[in-house]
């Protein structure tokens, strides 16, 4: 997997998730994906089916989903993107979040992420909504 292929999976996963299609952000990843979250609020998972099941959970509750891409740095399956993540939390009573973050992934050569490590700050997003 070389720079450019990696950059272009890593950027093709961001556009399916600001998309806002669960099948299309499944589509970017391996069949046994790993979905690795650091936050306290986070939760992990593991396989494509497992996370193509939560998607359409996560979608329905974070309206209006949007990652802005910060800075990204791909090298031969792998990359880390820093981001900007805005939505809308329906859960927490239409509550409005932007949070910054930062992905690392692992490509494989077939072009599909096959690990996602998420690192958020879980606390922000509870005292933008009023958690705290």
């Amino acid at each position: 997997m070389n720079d450019e292929a990696t950059r272009s999976a890593v950027l093709r996963y961001i556009s399916a998730l600001n998309g806002h299609s669960a099948d299309a952000i499944a589509a970017c990843v391996s069949e046994d994906f790993v979905n690795e979250h650091t936050s306290a609020l986070g939760r992990s998972l593991a396989g494509r089916a497992a996370y193509r099941a939560a998607l359409t959970g996560f979608l329905s509750d974070f309206a209006g989903l949007r990652y802005e891409v910060e800075d990204l740095v791909a090298e031969a399956g792998r990359a880390m993107l820093a981001y900007r993540m805005s939505f809308t939390l329906l859960s927490a009573g239409g509550r409005a979040v932007s949070i910054r973050g930062v992905f690392r992934f692992r490509v494989g050569a077939d072009g599909l992420i096959t690990h996602r490590t998420d690192y958020w700050d879980s606390g922000e997003v509870e005292r933008q909504v009023g958690a705290r």
